[in-house]
């Protein structure tokens, strides 16, 4: 799978959250000062040539939806940030961000019982 620019991961983003939308209702989700049509139809068809969207015909427009589920991107994401920073180990992924964010050990705790119950 392809890496996303911000850009694009940002419009993939409001799709995940719409599940399907035209260009005008995408760029409504965005804050002001809302980027351009142009800019958004064009990062849209860059994402259509990437699979990451498909789109079907509705009157003279297009309503674009993801081909790509947000947690199989996020999967992709996690596992290349810790392969190219963290040498693949999820350790020190983890040992990392603990130090960076001041998470207490009481919090980790707390985390590590949510993936538990998850698993």
């Amino acid at each position: 799978m392809k890496q996303l620019t911000k850009a694009e991961e940002d419009i993939m983003q409001v799709l995940w959250k719409l599940e399907e939308a035209n260009v005008a209702t995408i760029i409504d989700e965005f804050p002001e000062p809302k980027p351009a049509y142009n800019t958004v139809s064009t990062i849209v068809r860059i994402l259509e040539s990437k699979n990451f969207v498909s789109y079907r015909k509705e009157g003279r427009g297009h309503i674009y939806f993801p081909n790509v589920q947000k947690s199989d991107y996020s999967d992709q994401s996690i596992h290349k940030l810790m392969d190219g920073y963290f040498q693949g180990s999820f350790k020190s992924m983890v040992s990392f961000f603990m130090k960076k964010n001041d998470i207490s050990i009481s919090e980790m705790e707390t985390i590590m019982k949510e993936i538990n119950k998850e698993k």
